[in-house]
């Protein structure tokens, strides 16, 4: 009996040292071992396209660069995530920046303010053709991070546990709305609160928040947040969604030429794949809550539009305040429109 015992012992020892050994082996065969975090958890669909991300710099690099994926949870949370990349805790990040605006506010205005364009083409020109691209870059360059290719995702809609018959409904609703989006809120006499997306499914079910903002219809879909709180808003707080992939500068600059083009052609794959792909994700996403009791909003009266447009008018000039390269991205911003 204790021989076996023994000899079972000695096998999983033997079985353990041996996958330790190919662990070592594997990391050995990368010149750069990185670890990659993002906002959603294993299995969404945002999940599988950070994972081709991933992929795709392996597959670029011929295996130089090995990235290991961090989903939502995994060591670091949604609010540390910008801080875990200018550590170096993680090697790069697909942050949100409404998380982070006490951090980087220029990130917040980044992603989109309230009233700016919902057009893909007129993104694409802000960031690439009117400098963007070079304040973001010196924006996060001040905080030890390199900045990439950023991607668009679809609009910003709020669902609420009661229907919203009128902007006055907002008034006292305790809604999960980070950044911007919380101040927009604010305003309509809402109380934002600041969450992680793996909490938005709880905290509306035992009533710690009664209405949350996604980062866009799929997200809601996605975290089934439908079945605690059924009343879609309709009119969204942004149009659109710019978010970075962002990597600690000292790896970046660990990197030789070569391989930092191979991860910028992986970024920029990555964004013509979340454009491609949300845009569908979205219609279905819509389509199957409604299936499941999704109920939209009575169309809001003019004067209700006109007090959501007031709502998000003060912000570009209070962001335009926070620091230097918010102001640039404002001044860039206003020359646009």
């Amino acid at each position: 009996m204790l021989t076996g015992i023994k000899k079972k012992l000695f096998a999983s020892a033997m079985a353990l040292a041996m996958g330790v050994s190919t662990f070592a082996i594997n990391a050995d065969a990368a010149e750069f071992n990185w670890r990659f975090s993002n906002l959603y958890g294993r299995g969404t669909a945002f999940g599988e396209v950070y994972e081709s991300l991933a992929k795709n710099i392996e597959e670029g690099s011929n295996g130089r660069i090995k990235v290991q994926v961090l989903f939502s949870g995994e060591g670091v949370g949604t609010s540390g995530l910008l801080g875990a990349v200018k550590s170096g805790l993680v090697t790069m990040g697909a942050p949100f920046q409404s998380m982070h605006a006490g951090e980087l506010p220029a990130g917040v205005v980044e992603i989109g303010l309230p009233g700016g364009t919902d057009d893909p083409a007129k993104l694409q020109d802000l960031f690439h053709n009117q400098g963007w691209d070079k304040i973001l870059t010196k924006a996060y360059g001040s905080q030890g991070m390199t900045w990439l290719e950023p991607y668009i995702q679809p609009a910003v809609y709020v669902l609420t546990k009661t229907p919203i018959n009128s902007i006055e409904d907002f008034k006292g609703l305790k809604i999960r709305a980070p950044g911007a989006y919380g101040k927009f809120l604010r305003n309509l006499g809402a109380s934002p609160v600041s969450l992680a997306w793996s909490e938005i499914y709880t905290s509306l079910a035992t009533g710690v928040i009664d209405g949350s903002i996604g980062s866009n219809m799929i997200d809601h879909r996605d975290g089934n947040h439908v079945e605690v709180a059924k009343y879609m808003y309709k009119l969204p707080l942004a149009g659109a969604q710019v978010l970075p992939i962002v990597v600690n500068r000292n790896a970046w600059n660990k990197l030789p030429d070569d391989l930092k083009d191979v991860v910028r052609k992986a970024t920029e794959k990555h964004a013509e794949d979340q454009l491609r792909l949300s845009r569908q994700w979205e219609a279905e996403a819509v389509k199957e809550m409604e299936a499941k009791g999704l109920k939209w909003s009575p169309e809001p009266s003019e004067a209700d539009r006109a007090a959501w447009a007031k709502a998000g008018a003060g912000l570009w000039d209070e962001y335009a305040a926070k620091d230097k390269f918010s102001k640039e991205l404002i001044d860039v911003l206003r020359a646009q429109k």
